[in-house]
């Protein structure tokens, strides 16, 4: 019968095993998500683009800039960080990346004398901020994965409130950046005031563009579009953050993987080790037994008639 310790590492083994089923397919599904959401951030890419190009004629036919949210805060109180994480862990560095550079900031926002406000995208960040007793103002959850416009919406409109109303300053906007499947960064951003329109312009294409006519007025357009361009900045945000998400789980379970099956290999030979000291053991149990048989003077009998004995014996016990 195996040893003691045989059945216990054969039980570890068999639990790693398991453990590694899970991660690689943990894996597979996280390679096949971060291809999707690489494909969403590229197909939403035109939107944006076009959006900027109609500011640019915009502030070529002589708009002034005088939208709320272009407005500078001669004195900054409060300043609001939109801090974007995941909903779900397993995602190796991906979610305290974000979080503690967004907590440098907000730290060295009270080092100037200014009050905070929180508006949190993802379970994650509630958790740790919470935790911690910070005051969290506004706080989404199940957007983090598949984000869809309308999230981008439902965000942008209580930012924009909150800035226009002039409870917070300045808005910081905290996500990680989606560059390529082996490289994300953490971006920590102005997202409020917006920059003028100028600035903005200049992020175009900087092709020459026909003279546009604007009805009722240049401003009055500009009215409409400055609300979709923060939803449309939200929106590309939350989108980078999805592919990084993605793209961070995948490499942490393929780290899960890999190291079950180095464990695994320690494990089996340990496991190996056991058994053959017990078998060893058992050698010497016999030679022993045999020896002892001699000394109690039965010379008479046989090697293999010690043998057997012994043997037979072993079988009854086990």
């Amino acid at each position: 019968m195996p040893g003691g310790q045989e059945r216990a590492l054969r039980r570890r083994i068999s639990s790693v095993q398991s453990t590694k089923k899970i991660t690689r397919a943990m894996e597979l599904i996280a390679a096949t998500r971060v291809v999707k959401a690489q494909q969403r951030a590229h197909a939403a890419r035109p939107y944006s683009t076009k959006l900027t190009g109609v500011i640019e004629d915009v502030a070529a036919g002589g708009a002034e800039a005088t939208h709320p949210l272009l407005e500078r805060r001669a004195t900054v109180r409060r300043v609001g960080f939109v801090v974007i994480t995941s909903d779900r862990g397993l995602a190796g560095p991906y979610n305290s990346s974000v979080i503690k550079a967004a907590e440098r900031e907000l730290m060295d926002a009270q080092t100037k004398g200014r009050d905070y406000s929180l508006m949190l995208i993802g379970k994650k960040a509630q958790d740790y901020f919470r935790f911690r007793n910070y005051r969290v103002d506004e706080a989404f959850v199940d957007m983090s994965d598949t984000p869809t416009y309308e999230d981008a919406r439902q965000v942008a409109e209580v930012v924009a409130e909150k800035f226009e109303s002039g409870y917070i300053d300045e808005v910081i906007l905290a996500y990680m950046e989606f560059v390529t499947i082996g490289t994300q960064r953490v971006a920590v951003r102005r997202f409020l005031p917006l920059e003028s329109i100028e600035v903005i312009a200049t992020s175009g294409s900087g092709e020459p563009r026909a003279a546009f006519e604007f009805e009722p007025s240049p401003e009055g357009v500009l009215e409409s579009l400055l609300p979709r361009y923060v939803e449309s900045r939200l929106f590309s945000a939350l989108l980078d953050a999805a592919a990084s998400e993605h793209a961070n789980r995948q490499r942490a379970m393929k780290a899960a993987t890999d190291n079950a099956e180095e464990l695994i290999t320690k494990l089996t030979r340990a496991m190996n080790r056991a058994r053959q000291d017990a078998i060893t053991t058992e050698i010497m149990e016999i030679v022993g037994g045999a020896e002892a048989l001699k000394d109690d003077g039965m010379d008479h009998l046989t090697d293999n008639d010690v043998a057997s004995y012994l043997a037979s014996v072993a079988g009854q016990s086990s």
